[in-house]
């Protein structure tokens, strides 16, 4: 059976408070996940990077990972920055199936919850 890790990618910030919210994020996947891995990664400021995150799935047994971009959108770094990273990861572990998703403000259903949320603002 196959060992499928999740990689929560973010751009990353100076100031190490903006993290927070990507930890309990990754934080309620692993408490839905069970044993399977949440890692988080950054493209830029923090750390780990990720070739980093992917390296220690792999190295814990994943032989399945999946890149999320916790982006509200699909600019730049997710449209071009990211697919080159992800073809780098794949290149150093070929016989590892990487994907990506798209990124997570691009869902119907995160949409939403982001209308009700700004409802509730009122």
């Amino acid at each position: 059976m196959a060992m499928h890790g999740i990689v929560l990618f973010g751009h990353g910030a100076r100031d190490v408070r903006w993290r927070e919210p990507f930890e309990r994020l990754a934080g309620k996947l692993r408490a839905a996940r069970g044993s399977e891995p949440v890692v988080l990664a950054f493209l830029e400021l923090m750390e780990p990077d990720l070739s980093t995150a992917v390296s220690g799935l792999v190295a814990g047994g994943c032989d399945v990972v999946t890149v999320v971009p916790v982006f509200f959108g699909q600019g730049g770094h997710v449209r071009k920055d990211l697919p080159l990273l992800v073809e780098q990861c794949q290149a150093a572990y070929p016989s590892v199936l990487i994907r990506c998703a798209g990124a997570v403000g691009e869902d119907e259903a995160v949409l939403d919850a982001v209308a009700l949320y700004c409802l509730r603002q009122v």
